[in-house]
């Protein structure tokens, strides 16, 4: 069973960064493809980014990593605004399918103005 746990998350002001990580177990790493989500308080999930690209709302500030060698991904988050206060979920999907089938526990990333 694939185990997918965050980290990184915290308090920052408006202008700082933030890295989360996820680290991945229980399945051959380079078999996931992997992504980033967000949810803020009475909205709904969101994409944030994976490999194969980012959400407008976060370009130019936000940047996804991936080391296999680490079972590893990471979110690079700069520049960050009261606006990205969420929790922070990574996902992993098994290569073929379409959507995201493993999830980890969120990490909650709160930015003040």
């Amino acid at each position: 069973q694939v185990q997918l746990v965050e980290s990184g998350g915290g308090l920052v002001q408006a202008g700082g960064s933030l890295r989360l990580s996820c680290a991945a177990s229980g399945r051959t790493f380079s078999l996931l493809a992997m992504g980033w989500f967000r949810q803020a308080p009475g909205k709904e999930r969101e994409f944030v980014a994976n490999m194969r690209g980012i959400a407008d709302s976060v370009k130019g500030r936000f940047t996804f990593s991936r080391d296999n060698a680490k079972n590893t991904v990471y979110l690079q988050m700069n520049s960050l605004k009261p606006e990205d206060t969420a929790v922070y979920y990574c996902a992993g999907r098994d290569l073929g399918r379409a959507e995201y089938d493993h999830w980890g526990q969120g990490t909650q990333v709160t930015v003040s103005s």
